[in-house]
C-alpha cells in the first residue's frame, strides 16, 4: 500500500496517520498504542507497524515486547557464574574477559581485564556496573577512542534488557540513578534506541601501552543465557598482541 503524494513537508518521517494507514489500523487505535494505553496488539499488527517504520530486527523485537504487554518478571535473584566458566575466563592469560549479569553488573573478570579496565575489585559493589562506569568513570572516556558511539550503543543494548525486566526494582533504581548523575545517559536514554549487536573491532588508548586494537565478541553462556561473556582478543595490528602481553608480564 502506498501513500498519497502530499507535497513537501517541514519535517522528515511519517505522520501518525500515515503509519496507521501503512499498518492497516485505525489512527485512533495507533495513537493509543503510542501513548501506552491498555491496548493489546496482535503480533500481526505489530509486525505491520514494524514494516511500515522499516525497523531493524532489534527494534522489531523491542516493539513486540512492549506492544504485547508481557507481565513484569518476578523479583530478580542473586546471580552466580558457573564454576566451569570462571575457570575458562581465569585461564585466558592475555585476553581480557568478564561476565555481565542481566543488569550489566560485573559478576566476574580475569586478570587481563584489570590491565585494560582497571581493578574492578576496588570499585564499590553498587557502582560495579558496566553502564554506570561507562558514563561515570572518566578513565573509560579516555580509554575508548569512540566513546560517544560506544556509550550510545551500550545504552541501546541495556534498554533491551530493561524492557525484558519491566518492574524490576533493581533496574528502576539503576536507571533513576543514572538519569540523575549523567546528562549524557539522559540524552542517550531519551533516544529510545535498541541494539542487539555483539561483535566488532575496538581501538583503545591505554594509559601505559598506548594505542591497542582488539577484536571484541559477546557470547551468551548456554547455562545462563541472561548473562554475557565479553572477550577482547588483542590483534597483531599495531603490535597490539605483543605489547599487551608485555604489559601483563611486567
Amino acid at each position: 500500500m502506498g501513500l498519497p503524494n502530499g507535497g513537501r513537508r517541514r519535517t522528515p518521517g511519517l505522520r501518525r496517520e500515515e503509519v496507521a494507514m501503512l499498518a492497516g489500523v485505525g489512527t485512533t487505535w495507533y495513537t493509543w498504542l503510542e501513548q501506552g494505553r491498555d491496548v493489546r496488539a496482535s503480533v500481526e499488527v505489530l509486525d505491520a507497524i514494524a514494516d511500515a517504520l522499516h525497523m531493524t530486527t532489534a527494534e522489531r523485537s523491542h516493539l513486540l515486547l512492549l506492544g504485547r504487554g508481557e507481565e513484569p518478571p518476578p523479583p530478580s535473584c542473586p546471580e552466580s557464574v558457573a564454576k566451569s566458566l570462571r575457570t575458562v575466563i581465569d585461564n585466558l592469560e592475555n585476553q581480557p574477559a568478564f561476565i555481565l549479569g542481566r543488569r550489566f553488573d560485573y559478576l566476574t573478570w580475569n586478570h587481563a581485564a584489570t590491565f585494560l579496565f582497571g581493578d574492578l575489585a576496588q570499585v564499590p559493589t553498587q557502582q560495579r556496573n558496566h553502564i554506570w562506569l561507562t558514563f561515570m568513570d572518566p578513565a573509560r572516556r579516555e580509554l575508548f577512542t569512540d566513546w560517544e558511539y560506544t556509550s550510545r550503543v551500550a545504552v541501546a543494548k541495556f534498554r533491551v534488557e530493561a524492557t525484558k525486566n519491566l518492574g524490576d526494582p533493581s533496574f528502576e533504581a539503576l536507571i533513576s540513578s543514572l538519569r540523575k548523575a549523567s546528562p549524557e545517559f539522559c540524552r542517550a536514554w531519551k533516544l529510545h534506541e535498541v541494539h542487539s549487536g555483539s561483535a566488532g573491532r575496538k581501538v583503545v588508548n591505554h594509559p601505559q601501552a598506548g594505542r591497542l586494537v582488539f577484536e571484541h565478541v559477546v557470547l551468551n553462556p548456554q547455562e545462563q543465557p541472561d548473562q554475557r561473556l565479553a572477550l577482547y582478543v588483542p590483534l597483531p595490528e599495531e603490535d597490539s598482541a605483543a605489547r599487551f602481553a608485555e604489559l601483563i608480564g611486567d
